[in-house]
């Protein structure tokens, strides 16, 4: 994985019930979801059952709505399901995972993720902070800290 940036952060899907009428500008149409998750977010954590199930189609069109910088996290599925062949789609085996994903609902100490975001950062590898539950006060919350730690 190559990337400048030390803290993505993002959701775990771009659908969220409660973002309809707040986040997503209400005249959005549906296919332009997620190209808009991308202006706000750096990646985007999928589950397994969600991504074993998109076409290759879907994935190419999914790249293409999304900058270069922005990557899809898959969780970790049975060993006969392949991913995407792009260096944006990672798979999160349990190591990886507990090596580089900070679950926020589970741990909205922003204390505690200052000192795993530093370091992450003297490791020089990149840390993904997700929310399952698409909590976009802990999001935004999320952002102003990495602009403050200057991540």
């Amino acid at each position: 994985m190559q990337t400048n940036q030390l803290v993505l952060s993002g959701a775990v899907n771009w659908v969220h019930p409660a973002w309809t009428h707040g986040f997503y500008p209400d005249d959005l149409p549906e296919d332009w979801l997620l190209p808009y998750y991308n202006t706000q977010f750096q990646a985007v954590y999928l589950p397994v059952h969600t991504w074993q199930e998109v076409s290759e189609a879907t994935w190419k069109q999914w790249l293409e709505d999304t900058h270069s910088g922005f990557y899809f996290v898959l969780q970790g599925g049975s060993a006969t399901t392949a991913k995407p062949a792009s260096e944006r789609v990672l798979l999160a085996t349990p190591e990886w995972e507990a090596a580089h994903v900070w679950w926020l609902d589970e741990a909205p100490d922003l204390r505690a993720l200052a000192q795993r975001m530093a370091q992450q950062a003297a490791k020089g590898e990149p840390m993904f902070v997700f929310s399952r539950s698409g909590d976009l006060a802990l999001l935004q919350q999320v952002d102003a800290l990495k602009q403050v730690m200057g991540y």
